[in-house]
C-alpha cells in the first residue's frame, strides 16, 4: 500500500556501507522506520540523504506493509524548507536535543494529527524567530499535553507541584514535590504562548535547572524515557 504523508525526521543511522535507517514521525501513520538502500553509494544519493537532517519536514511516499519493521520509500520531497534551523549553531543545538527527546518520547505507531501539527508548527516558529532561548522549555512543557500528562491547573495558587502526580499541592507530599524558582517558572510558562515567550526572563542556571526538572517529569510519566545523551553539551551551549 502506497501512503503519501508529511513526516518529521527524528533520527538516522548508517546501516552497512551504503544504507540509512531513518526514524520519522508521520502525519498519517505515526512513528515509522524506513530503510534507504544504497543512498550513500554515490554523490547523487548522498545529496538525497541531506533531506534527512534531524527534524526536517518532508513529504514521503511510503510503500507500507504492516508486517514489516522497516518500510521503503518511493519518493521524498521537502515539505518545508528551513531558513535557519540547520545553519544557525544555537538553533542547531536545539534541533539535535529535541530530536533526541522526541525519538525517546514518541512511541505511537498510529495517526495523531494534532500532535504532528504541534511539532510541525512550533518548529516553523523557531525557524522564523530570533528570540528563542527558552523555546525548548515551553516546547517540552506543551508536549506533555499531547502525551497525556500536562500539569493539572487546579489549585495552581498552591506552593508546591508534585512531578509524580502532575498536580499542585498545598504542602510537600513527596521527594518529587518542587517549589521555589522552578515552581515560579512553571507557573509562568503555563500562562505563556510562544509569541510572548520573550517576556520570560531567566538566567542560564535557572534554565538548566528547569530543564532537568522537566526531563525528570518525562521520566516519571513515560516508563521508557531516557535522559538525552546530548543534554550535557546542550546545557553548555545554553548556560
Amino acid at each position: 500500500m502506497l501512503i503519501t504523508t508529511n513526516a518529521i525526521v527524528l533520527s538516522k543511522l548508517k546501516y552497512r556501507d551504503n544504507d540509512l535507517i531513518v526514524k520519522c514521525y508521520t502525519q498519517q501513520i505515526g512513528l515509522v522506520s524506513i530503510i534507504l538502500r544504497g543512498i550513500l553509494k554515490n554523490k547523487r544519493g548522498q545529496s538525497k540523504s541531506a533531506y534527512y537532517q534531524p527534524l526536517s519536514q518532508l513529504q514521503l511516499v511510503i510503500d507500507y506493509k504492516n508486517n514489516r519493521s522497516l518500510q521503503s520509500v518511493k519518493e521524498t520531497k521537502l515539505n518545508h524548507l528551513y531558513t535557519s534551523l540547520h545553519t544557525n549553531v544555537l538553533k542547531g543545538s536545539i534541533v539535535m536535543f529535541l530530536a533526541e527527546v522526541l525519538s525517546n518520547a514518541l512511541k505511537e505507531e498510529e495517526q495523531n494529527e494534532i500532535l504532528f501539527s504541534y511539532i510541525e508548527t512550533t518548529l516553523q516558529w523557531l525557524d522564523a524567530h530570533s528570540e528563542y532561548s527558552n523555546f525548548h522549555l515551553l516546547f517540552l512543557l506543551n508536549l506533555t499535553k499531547y502525551l497525556g500528562f500536562y500539569p493539572d491547573l487546579k489549585n495552581i495558587e498552591f506552593n508546591y507541584f508534585n512531578l509524580s502526580d502532575g498536580k499542585f499541592e498545598k504542602q510537600e507530599q513527596s521527594k518529587y514535590s518542587i517549589t521555589g524558582e522552578n515552581l515560579s517558572l512553571l507557573k509562568q510558562l503555563l500562562g505563556t504562548t510562544f509569541d510572548t515567550l520573550s517576556l520570560v526572563k531567566v538566567n542560564g542556571k535557572q534554565r538548566q535547572s528547569f530543564l532537568n526538572m522537566i526531563l525528570l517529569y518525562f521520566e516519571l510519566h513515560l516508563g521508557s524515557f531516557r535522559t538525552p545523551k546530548s543534554l550535557q553539551v546542550f546545557n553548555q551551549v545554553f548556560s
